[in-house]
């Protein structure tokens, strides 16, 4: 189980999976990068709203996740935004991953993208869908939490 990165060192945040599904697990995944990939990175040009893991032959695959080129991206190189970028995990870890979503309803989200000790990684959920009704609950509950701390707020002037 992988702790809660540092909030200096995030890169990417992927807010839309909270709305979209529960957590089961997290797990934290290096990743496979060009060049190019990491200078975007470190000046903070990525995106993960629309990315998903998706599990091929036994490996993990980043599919989705928005990388975009620095202006100043060599000549030769003709960088591609949405490359499939491979995820590197345990072996064990994996295989525990494959079962869990083989499983109906189950499915593989990555969360964020963070540095750590100098190497990019990919905190990734295994994650269940959340039906309607559930969401309309997630809404509910955030802003119930808004009232209660304008409530405060005031009360405390």
């Amino acid at each position: 189980m992988a702790k809660k990165p540092d909030p200096a060192s995030r890169i990417a945040d992927n807010k839309k999976a909270a709305y979209d599904y529960f957590f089961e697990e997290r797990h934290e995944a290096g990743m496979v990068l060009h060049g190019w990939e990491v200078k975007a990175l470190r000046a903070g040009k990525a995106q993960l709203t629309d990315g998903y893991v998706l599990i091929r032959d036994g490996e993990l695959f980043l599919l989705g996740c928005q990388i975009q080129a620095l202006k100043t991206a060599s000549t030769h190189v003709h960088p591609e935004a949405a490359r499939t970028k491979k995820l590197l995990l345990k072996k064990d870890d994996i295989r525990h991953l494959v079962g869990k979503v083989e499983q109906k309803g189950y499915t593989l989200v990555p969360l964020n993208l963070h540095w750590k000790n100098g190497l990019v990684k990919c905190e990734i959920a295994l994650a269940k869908g959340k039906a309607e009704h559930d969401k309309r609950n997630t809404i509910k509950e955030r802003e119930d939490k808004r009232e209660v701390e304008r409530a405060m707020k005031r009360h405390g002037r």
